[in-house]
């Protein structure tokens, strides 16, 4: 049983991953890659940071957003 509750738990998360990816990429503002070129690590590190931080303030402004209603 706890096997299960774990999967729903994972299942949970990733949908609200899903939910929140188009206002995360909206926040995080960043341009796409040229075709052809290719980011470099640090570039990629530094996009992920970018992310990271537009997917918390995606999961802020939600549950903001469903408290308040």
């Amino acid at each position: 049983m706890a096997d299960a509750n774990v999967n729903a738990e994972v299942q949970r998360r990733y949908r609200e991953f899903i939910d929140l990816l188009p206002l995360t990429i909206a926040l995080a503002g960043l341009p796409h890659s040229e075709a052809g070129r290719y980011y470099g690590e640090e570039q990629i590190e530094s996009r992920l940071y970018t992310v990271r931080h537009a997917y918390k303030a995606a999961r802020a402004i939600a549950r903001e957003s469903v408290q308040k209603s």
